[in-house]
């Protein structure tokens, strides 16, 4: 559940970097319209929420690195090798 909200609110920042790129060109130069600002005020509460998603699932432990080059410690266990 924590992944799939993550991955909404990734998508939800691309979508509005995509929006912001077309307010960009479409109004240049007019200085009444500020539907840039705000699709950059989305972005930035979009991406707060993100980090803030991140930081709790790593906190309650939902999301951790699991890396099948890094499974666990490998511990030495001492050989008995006849001297």
């Amino acid at each position: 559940m924590l992944k799939a909200l993550i991955i909404l609110l990734m998508i939800a920042l691309v979508v509005s970097l995509a929006s912001g790129l077309i307010f960009l060109l479409s109004d240049q130069g007019n200085t009444e319209k500020r539907r840039l600002f705000n699709s950059l005020g989305i972005r930035l509460g979009l991406g707060f929420s993100l980090l803030c998603v991140i930081l709790y699932g790593v906190m309650t432990g939902q999301l951790g690195h699991r890396n099948p080059w890094d499974a666990e410690p490998v511990t030495e266990t001492p050989t008995n090798t006849p001297r």
